[in-house]
């Protein structure tokens, strides 16, 4: 979920997510050029299950990917 979305940003939308039963299991991981002390606190507040920063390192996304999808680690990376 990128957190700086227009009109409703990732924050409201994660929320808005993870209040309809429909949609609140499935797993978010916050996305956001947002590094300061305490964003990543907003985020998981907000209901996000993990959060990462940009520029990404996709070893390390698709390792938290891997994680809320059940997969075993990829042991090449």
């Amino acid at each position: 979920m990128d957190i700086s979305l227009p009109v409703m940003d990732g924050l409201q939308a994660t929320r808005h997510l993870k209040a309809s039963p429909e949609t609140q299991a499935i797993p978010i991981i916050a996305l956001t050029a947002h590094a300061m002390a305490g964003d990543r606190e907003k985020c998981l507040e907000a209901g996000c299950n993990d959060y990462a920063t940009k520029p990404v390192e996709f070893p390390q996304l698709l390792a938290k990917i891997r994680h809320f999808l059940g997969e075993p680690p990829d042991t090449d990376e």
